[in-house]
């Protein structure tokens, strides 16, 4: 009997791609294209099912595909937030304004995480979406509290430092980053 590894590095699996159901595919691809910046990759039907694909990698042939045969009459959303990185505080702020320049963009907030910097807005099929940094530190989750990332870069950032180090577990980043190795056996 072979024995299993148990202890597998982070690029023995790493996430590629997801897929939704939608109601109405262009729309929901138009959005993610107008906010979000993705482009379309492919598109086709696939016996009963309208498919786009999308990504913002060109190494990923897509990184999102829209399903149509979501229900029209589904009344909660099974997916709980789709999320996507930014490397700073300028595009979290762009992101920030092209979604809400949109017509479609519904409860768009801007929340401190002491670990990050989101914003979270409702596409036109209201599903969750977050857009966010990653601060220089960690501290235990969940936060959730309000910023308003109008502010000047280092008073956003102090008031991030300010949550974190008010929360159990902060920590620097680096350091965190030197747990997780451990624990995760690298």
């Amino acid at each position: 009997m072979t024995k299993i590894q148990t202890h597998l590095p982070p690029e023995a699996i790493q996430l590629s791609h997801m897929g939704i159901f939608v109601n109405n595919i262009a729309v929901m691809s138009n959005y993610y294209q107008e906010v979000l910046d993705f482009r379309i990759t492919d598109k086709g039907q696939l016996a009963d099912v309208q498919l786009v694909f999308l990504s913002r990698n060109p190494l990923e042939h897509h990184q999102i595909v829209m399903a149509t045969g979501r229900p029209a009459t589904i009344d909660f959303c099974v997916v709980n937030q789709i999320s996507f990185r930014v490397p700073n505080l300028e595009y979290l702020r762009l992101f920030q304004a092209r979604a809400m320049s949109h017509p479609d963009t519904k409860d768009c907030v801007s929340i401190c995480h002491g670990n990050a910097l989101s914003i979270y807005l409702r596409d036109p099929e209201n599903n969750r979406v977050e857009i966010f940094i990653d601060t220089p530190w960690y501290c235990e989750q969940p936060v959730r509290e309000p910023i308003d990332l109008n502010l000047p870069d280092d008073e956003v950032m102090a008031k991030a430092l300010a949550s974190a180090q008010s929360r159990p577990g902060f920590c620097s980043r680096e350091d965190w980053l030197k747990k997780m190795n451990q624990l995760m056996g690298l």
